[in-house]
């Protein structure tokens, strides 16, 4: 407890995020406890924190436990927590450093280089590095990496434990180093990292490597409790939030662009049924013409075509192809039949156009959400939305059951967190998905308040709340610019924006989520301003 607050022990052995601290982030617990949880449940509940200690220079702690068991003898226990990448464990041990068990079980048959198995005894891993402990003079340091002195860094990361590169980078960055060190610079250097170890001093610092973020451990005169400890939470607790959103949205994008695929295909294959139907007129011409002609025709020769006057076309003369295994007769109605399937396939095939027009339309503002999502929660409001579509009934099987009319409407209710901005002292409300769109502008928005949308563009609905107020030109205008910048225009210098009382907006029997029609609008030109 700290200040009052409990605080957890957060334990990472991810491969890119491991790490140990105190946390005040709280995380779901799962439905069912993992194995070893529970393990760790019956044999450390009840005990007490005897002491907490480090491994060399090594990302290795080892956490003993003292307390009683069921017989009410005194024992200990050690919890020892590997913090080594892709190798990174968990081993819960005996008082004898007999192995209890482990989160991941390793053997040497499986080319780890010791056993890592319940009943085994538990080893510290083996490396083939030196210890920076264990040098005690700048002499002995310099006569380990003098041998090798084309990249210093490498060196000495590669040489001694505890040392990363990225610390190293930044210490040579901060000493002012060039590429090529003397003596002197290199004593600098292992002065500082031997402050660096033996001072209790210490703060984290972010900095910048190869334009991504990373943090090290530096030096400071003023000393804050947990500073270190709690600069960590925060950096990996937005790192991966920041992970878990990206990988989120981006699983969710990759079946919206399937599903998209999918759609444009069918759009494809019915734009080319419709230049086939556009040629149903002349199929019915060749039968007209063929009956027309019959009498001059001879039944008994096997033609592969023939040559009719056209009284369409001032009787200019046209030629005909024939199946030659059919009679003249046949082949007219083979015409007429060909001219009333694609006849009734284009009113068929016309109506299949302008549906999956509209669902790829629809698709793509799904897209447009995703780009303009910035939390887990917004991603996840365009999930339930997509989930409770037909479109994408075979590309999502786990949708989830519809709530109940009541619940569902509390849900919305909760859901509801608009983007809200203050013009010219009017509140201004942006829908962040077409759900909320539709919320917003059929059921929150009042008859005397202004909708704004960027023309044939895909955006989010903007709400003017006009309190029954006359609205100036200049407060329409700063709307509009706001619902170009929250559109798939908002790089654009120019965009068109509709904007009327949302009275004349109303929405279509079965439209999709963010799909409405308005009337007696009025369009202005503007240049996207997001107002922050």
């Amino acid at each position: 407890m700290l200040c009052g607050k409990n605080l957890s022990l957060l334990i990472n052995i991810d491969a890119s995020n491991y790490r140990m601290h105190l946390t005040t982030t709280s995380k779901p617990n799962p439905l069912n406890a993992p194995n070893f949880c529970m393990l760790l449940r019956k044999h450390l509940i009840g005990m007490k924190i005897k002491s907490i200690s480090s491994y060399d220079l090594e990302r290795i702690i080892t956490i003993e436990l003292e307390g009683f068991n069921e017989l009410n003898d005194f024992i200990t226990k050690k919890l020892i927590i590997e913090l080594m990448g892709k190798h990174g464990n968990i081993i819960l041990t005996n008082e004898n450093n007999i192995i209890i068990d482990s989160i991941r079980h390793l053997d040497t048959f499986s080319n780890s280089n010791r056993d890592i198995l319940p009943a085994h005894e538990y080893t510290f891993p083996v490396s083939d590095k030196i210890s920076f402990l264990n040098i005690h003079s700048f002499e002995e340091f310099y006569n380990y990496i003098s041998n090798d002195s084309s990249d210093y860094i490498n060196t000495i990361a590669n040489t001694f434990t505890g040392i990363s590169k990225n610390h190293l980078q930044y210490l040579f960055q901060s000493l002012n180093f060039s590429s090529n060190l003397t003596k002197d610079d290199l004593e600098k250097v292992y002065n500082t990292l031997r402050n660096t170890i033996n001072t209790e001093k210490l703060t984290c610092k972010p900095y910048e490597i190869s334009s991504k973020i990373d943090y090290v451990i530096d030096v400071t005169d003023t000393y804050s409790p947990l500073s270190v400890n709690f600069f960590l939470d925060d950096f990996y607790s937005k790192k991966e939030t920041s992970e878990e959103f990206k990988n989120y949205r981006n699983n969710i994008l990759k079946l919206i662009l399937a599903e998209l695929k999918k759609y444009t295909k069918r759009l494809n294959n019915i734009n080319k049924k419709l230049e086939e139907c556009a040629t149903m007129d002349i199929y019915k011409l060749y039968g007209e013409l063929i009956t027309a002609n019959l009498y001059k025709i001879d039944n008994n020769k096997n033609l592969d075509k023939i040559e009719l006057e056209n009284y369409y076309d001032n009787n200019n003369k046209i030629t005909i192809p024939l199946d030659k295994t059919i009679s003249p007769a046949y082949n007219a109605k083979k015409y007429f039949k060909k001219y009333n399937k694609l006849k009734n396939a284009l009113q068929i095939v016309s109506e299949q156009k302008k549906d999956t027009a509209r669902e790829i339309d629809y698709i793509e503002s799904i897209i447009y959400e995703l780009d303009s999502a910035k939390t887990i929660n917004d991603v996840h409001l365009i999930y339930e939305e997509i989930a409770e579509n037909v479109i994408f009934k075979d590309t999502l099987k786990d949708k989830n059951k519809k709530d109940s009319k009541s619940n569902k409407k509390k849900k919305q209710e909760e859901e509801f967190s608009p983007l809200t901005f203050v013009i010219d002292g009017y509140t201004v409300y942006v829908g962040k998905n077409n759900k909320q769109n539709d919320y917003l502008t059929l059921k929150f928005a009042h008859n005397n308040d202004m909708w704004f949308h960027t023309k044939t563009i895909h955006g989010s609905h903007v709400i003017l709340k006009t309190n029954g107020d006359e609205i100036s030109q200049e407060l329409i205008n700063n709307c509009a610019s706001l619902a170009a910048f929250y559109s798939k225009a908002s790089t654009s210098s120019n965009v068109e924006v509709d904007y009327t009382f949302v009275r004349y907006v109303k929405k279509p029997a079965n439209a999709k989520p963010g799909m409405v029609i308005y009337t007696n609008y009025e369009t202005v030109t503007v240049k996207p301003n997001n107002f922050e």
